[in-house]
């Protein structure tokens, strides 16, 4: 089994996700097949065909995230170093072209949120910056060309 890394942070919210399926979802969806069974013929039954529908995506998802739990190695990104960029590490980058900043954390693909400043680590600017030092330069391709950052600091 492949490990997948993720931040203690990441790794909580994928577990509380799951207990709120399993405590709260599955239940109130179990009592919402139960009221439209209830209600007579299944095969005309609205509310029993879409809370059938509700059970096979709760069932999926629960199956998906006990298989991502099991797979995931928790790494804490207090506990690296911070003379190159790798997995948790935050980085500063400077576009070269605009002279703009930008701060990005290194998550797992789980844990990617470009809003919050927080990227994949195998999107393509996270496996640019994977490795590099501060003052290194880190090149994408992307739709309208190459973009180029300055690997300022990591934070």
């Amino acid at each position: 089994m492949e490990r997948i890394p993720v931040t203690p942070e990441g790794y909580e919210a994928l577990r509380k996700e799951l207990e709120k399926l399993k405590r709260v979802e599955r239940p109130a969806n179990i009592r919402a097949i139960e009221e439209a069974r209830a209600h007579g013929d299944l095969s005309e039954n609205a509310e029993y065909a879409a809370a059938k529908d509700r059970q096979s995506y709760l069932e999926g998802r629960i199956g998906e995230l006990a298989y991502k739990l099991a797979s995931l190695e928790v790494i804490d990104p207090a506990r690296l170093s911070k003379d190159r960029a790798v997995f948790g590490s935050r980085v500063l980058l400077e576009n070269l072209e605009t002279g703009q900043n930008v701060e990005y954390q290194l998550v797992g693909p789980d844990e990617s949120d470009v809003g919050n400043g927080r990227i994949s680590i195998v999107s393509p600017l996270g496996r640019a910056i994977l490795g590099k030092k501060p003052g290194a330069e880190v090149i994408i391709e992307v739709p309208g060309g190459k973009r180029t950052y300055e690997l300022v600091d990591i934070l």
